[in-house]
């Protein structure tokens, strides 16, 4: 048989799309041609595919190949088309059955003596040949521990052509795995996705700064936006740090959302690929919109993708270009980024917490008019990089004073990271309670709707918001994160209503950027 096809798959954004590798061999001039709408690394695959077959003891005999990969409209990148391009030649020469490869979904790049490497985005690929009734992957062995985290599909991992060959001949199944699944891949489940980086400063490490430690608490309590303002060296770095040691744990679900990410990206560790903990990501101010957003001809992931289910954290605010951090302001809101292109609109999530800290003027010392040597001029342009708009989507604002002297060198302990961890995973549990049955997992994802129906106010503390609107000149976005935030304080206290006390403090948090920018 001189014709053969071979499925294999491609990852646009984070969605998979199914490519049928053909192969045509026959007699004529002995020629390499390839056709399907390829990208350069696509169209040198030919070069790789036919020195790793010779190599790899195969007869590949002077005679016209040609290869298609369809559809022809799906632009092909990438050289994860190697491996199922080389199985559908070796087929079309007769040396592997064609009717066993119509159950299997082939990926892998070939090195030039035949080795099989690593690829980027097996777990996605995985998960959709599964959902389509594809029954086994044959992938690079470096990536089967992070095929086998799907339950229910068969995953051979291969290290070179030869082995695949095997495998489709039936000489060699001793890598087939019969859907081992992320449950009998971490035999103790529930206590791997519980594990904390004991690397990860503590909050017990921090002097004083309890007002911000309690705004901290809060905030991923409820999965709030939280911005700290101070002078250099109150801490508000190492908080924001600590921030990541009292998240609380992922489920198997948020988990594998996250390690899907990671995978489109190549980052997952062969080891233990499946992502344990929820992300820290700490972006510098040089960063542009694409690496934020994520971007490119084809749009990858960008931070605030790889941030999710966890922290985007962004150290001296205002030295990000205005332009960057205005491209925030939609994923804060929606919880995903969807970026359109000629070839297509890719949607990738962006459901995450945002921490920021900043200095409040050039020198940092404001409003200490002593110390401060800025200008009036001066401090407004530098708060002024940061807009009304972007600042209404922050819950929390607290202000990180200077620390003393006695606290800095007092023999009193504080809080550690555990303890407030473990308030913040009950406060979590009273929420997942309530939501039940929903999409909303966190306080902060609370619609319009939802506040009349989770959030609703008494007599006097409708009165306390109506007084607090109008003298506060709230937005009707600050109205509602106040009233999400306090809810979020409710349940800390362990109450099953907001009460004055819960809607005060909340205020509070909305106090200090009316100080500053004097809105």
């Amino acid at each position: 048989m001189s014709f053969s096809t071979v499925l294999s798959a491609a990852i646009e954004g984070l969605k998979v799309e199914f490519v049928r590798v053909e192969a045509d061999v026959s007699n004529g001039l002995p020629v390499f041609h390839m056709v399907g709408y390829l990208s350069s690394e696509v169209r040198e695959a030919g070069e790789r595919v036919r020195t790793a077959i010779k190599n790899s003891g195969f007869d590949y005999p002077a005679k016209r190949t040609v290869i298609n990969l369809s559809p022809a409209t799906l632009r092909k990148r990438g050289a994860s088309f190697d491996l199922p391009i080389a199985v559908s030649i070796l087929s079309s020469l007769g040396q592997i059955l064609p009717g066993k490869m119509e159950e299997y979904l082939i990926i892998g790049e070939l090195s030039l003596d035949g080795q099989v490497r690593k690829v980027p985005g097996i777990l996605p690929v995985v998960m959709e040949a599964l959902e389509n009734g594809i029954t086994c992957c044959i992938v690079p062995k470096e990536n089967e521990a992070e095929g086998r985290l799907v339950s229910g599909m068969k995953v051979i991992g291969v290290e070179n052509l030869q082995e695949a060959v095997d495998c489709l001949t039936g000489k060699n199944i001793c890598g087939l795995h019969g859907g081992a699944g992320i449950k009998e891949t971490y035999q103790d489940l529930p206590s791997v996705l519980e594990t904390k980086d004991e690397s990860l400063p503590d909050f017990s490490q921090i002097k004083g700064q309890e007002n911000v430690k309690r705004a901290a608490e809060i905030a991923v309590s409820g999965g709030h936006n939280i911005l700290m303002i101070g002078p250099p060296g109150g801490g508000k770095s190492m908080t924001a740090k600590c921030i990541a040691g009292i998240l609380p744990p992922l489920d198997l679900k948020e988990s594998m959302e996250i390690t899907k990410v990671y995978s489109v990206l190549g980052l997952l560790k062969e080891e233990s690929p499946l992502i344990q903990e929820r992300p820290f990501r700490e972006v510098h101010h040089t960063a542009t919109r694409a690496a934020l957003i994520g971007g490119g001809a084809v749009p990858r992931p960008g931070e605030i993708s790889l941030a999710h289910g966890g922290v985007l954290f962004l150290d001296e605010l205002p030295e990000f270009k205005k332009s960057v951090l205005e491209v925030l302001r939609q994923p804060l809101e929606e919880r995903y980024i969807r970026i359109s292109r000629t070839y297509g609109n890719y949607t990738f999530p962006a459901d995450f917490m945002l921490v920021a800290a900043m200095n409040p003027c050039p020198c940092g010392c404001y409003p200490d008019l002593e110390k401060c040597t800025c200008t009036p001029a001066q401090i407004q342009m530098y708060l002024s990089r940061i807009s009304r708009p972007f600042l209404d989507r922050i819950d929390l604002c607290v202000e990180a004073p200077r620390i003393r002297y006695e606290e800095l060198t007092g023999e009193g302990s504080s809080e550690s990271s555990e303890e407030i961890r473990r308030r913040v995973c009950r406060a979590r549990e009273i929420q997942k309670e309530r939501y039940r049955g929903t999409s909303i997992t966190t306080n902060a994802m609370l619609g319009s709707d939802d506040l009349k129906r989770y959030c609703g106010l008494g007599q006097v503390e409708n009165k306390l918001m109506e007084r607090a609107f109008t003298v506060m000149d709230l937005s009707a976005r600050a109205y509602q994160r106040v009233i999400k935030t306090a809810r979020t304080i409710a349940d800390l206290d362990g109450e099953k209503h907001i009460r004055e006390v819960h809607l005060a403090e909340a205020l509070g948090y909305r106090m200090v950027d009316r100080k500053y920018w004097r809105r």
